[in-house]
């Protein structure tokens, strides 16, 4: 006898549909096994868990606007010898998260830096953590827009909350006014409450060039990132380089002019 006919309406009542996908499976295998009522009862909810979990991992991901499903495991350690491993695999338990501590990752073009950043935003959805990924560009476009419609603030508190916001390609572009002022207040809003990775083509000693018009702003703000930040830097060969062409074709003899 099919027991979902009559448990259906109930468990739905009590926003447990989910276990009426396995439900006939457990059946079948609590019949075969001969299991205990409690053992039965342990396999639907083991279910409904693993499937609520995977609900919230789904949901996460797709808040977190990766750009790529990239992940720590994919990540090519060998084309840069002198990364800290050691360093990156301990960033992905989730450590700094805890400490509510920046991790700033700097390198040429190429060398996998968003990659890198993405992972450790993969590692942390993982583990249950709310994550944002986005440019620095669209970080700041964002907030002026929501300037331009009266929610900055709701904005700005939004992002502030965020437990892990990862900004890629900062100094990518100059911040103009009033751009550097807004991420100068995001960074403060977020400075010792709550992790933030950064990318960066420039070297740690060249950031203050993201903000040419205001130095002052510049110190204050990468001052509060620096603070007890983990920093790496990738250098070696761009990932993005182009593969070599072939043998070019043997062009045929010219005739000597008469």
């Amino acid at each position: 006898m099919n027991p979902a006919p009559e448990l259906g309406p109930q468990l739905k009542q009590l926003r447990l549909s989910g276990i009426l996908d396995s439900l006939e499976a457990r059946n079948r295998e609590a019949i075969h096994s001969k299991l205990a009522y409690t053992d039965f009862l342990a396999l639907l909810i083991s279910d409904e868990v693993a499937r609520r979990e995977q609900k919230k991992f789904t949901s996460r991901l797709r808040r977190a606007q990766f750009r790529t499903t990239k992940t720590l495991d994919q990540f090519d350690f060998e084309r840069l010898p002198h990364l800290n491993r050691s360093l990156v695999h301990d960033l992905a338990t989730g450590r700094y998260l805890h400490e509510k501590a920046p991790v700033l990752i700097v390198g040429p073009c190429g060398t996998g830096k968003s990659h890198l950043a993405q992972a450790l935003g993969h590692c942390a959805v993982r583990q249950g953590v709310d994550v944002v990924f986005t440019t620095c560009s669209s970080l700041t476009q964002s907030l002026n827009a929501a300037r331009a419609t009266g929610s900055y603030e709701r904005k700005l508190a939004t992002l502030a909350r965020v437990p892990l916001l990862i900004i890629d390609d900062f100094g990518l572009k100059p911040l103009r006014a009033p751009a550097d002022e807004d991420l100068h207040d995001l960074i403060a809003e977020r400075y010792e409450q709550a992790a933030t990775i950064v990318t960066s083509n420039l070297d740690f000693p060249e950031w203050d060039q993201a903000f040419p018009a205001n130095r002052l702003l510049a110190s204050a703000s990468l001052d509060r990132l620096r603070h007890n930040a983990y920093c790496l830097v990738l250098d070696g060969q761009s990932y993005r380089a182009p593969k070599p062409l072939g043998n070019p074709a043997k062009s045929s003899p010219q005739k000597p002019a008469k």
